[in-house]
């Protein structure tokens, strides 16, 4: 259940967002005035902020602003009786995600509250690492235990492709259509020759293998047993 703080010291407005999110299936918190408000963001326990501009205490704009500069990028519905574009502008410039004026009707803001939690999908996983091998895919590099691999690009999909699948039995077929993209031909050694080289690279003199030859069945990368 995505828990959300609701930050309004009109308390007939507070009860409305209370009561409508938790129809939504929300688990919400309600602090009534800026500086209960502000601890409150401040823990990072919550998935989103719903935030009135106008506060006795600590006012919104200075809220949303303290978030964003403790690194908590949750979103924030800003809602506010100030309706004016410059207004909305100050709210969105301080790190507000959306605006919403006064008098507003609760299903729109729950509505909105919904997209903008859509909206925070997870950022695209750019390291694969088993044990103590990594494999960053945005800089194109490869890391053992501290030290630069240098791979070459068919190297490099390989590997990219048994990390994905680290713990599994490839097969030949598998890795063959995989990397290359057609047919296997069980008399090419062009598996044998890239995995070999790439194996003396990944499985260096005095550090414990992590790609496996699987008698009759194909390849296997997994991380070292851990130490009894």
């Amino acid at each position: 259940m995505p828990k959300i703080l609701a930050i309004e010291d009109d308390a007939t407005t507070g009860r409305e967002i209370v009561a409508e999110l938790e129809q939504h299936g929300f688990g919400v918190d309600w602090a009534a005035d800026g500086g209960e408000g502000l601890e409150r963001a401040l823990s990072g326990a919550y998935e989103a902020v719903i935030l009135d501009r106008l506060l006795p205490g600590v006012d919104g704009l200075t809220i949303v602003t303290a978030m964003r500069g403790a690194g908590i990028d949750v979103p924030v519905l800003m809602i506010s009786a100030l309706s004016d574009v410059d207004e909305r502008i100050r709210g969105l410039r301080a790190g507000g995600d959306d605006y919403m004026t006064k008098p507003f009707a609760s299903e729109e803001m729950a509505a909105r509250l919904e997209v903008l939690l859509r909206r925070r999908v997870a950022p695209p996983r750019t390291t694969l690492s088993v044990g103590d091998l990594e494999l960053d895919l945005y800089s194109r590099t490869a890391q053992r235990a501290g030290a630069e691999i240098k791979l070459m690009p068919t190297e490099f999909k390989l590997l990219e492709y048994m990390m994905r699948n680290s713990g599994q039995v490839l097969t030949r077929t598998m890795i063959f259509e995989a990397i290359w993209g057609y047919h296997f031909d069980p008399g090419t050694n062009l598996i044998d020759v890239h995995l070999g080289r790439m194996r003396r690279k990944i499985d260096p003199p005095g550090l414990a293998p992590l790609i496996h030859t699987i008698r009759g069945a194909g390849y296997e990368l997994r991380a070292p047993d851990p130490a009894p």
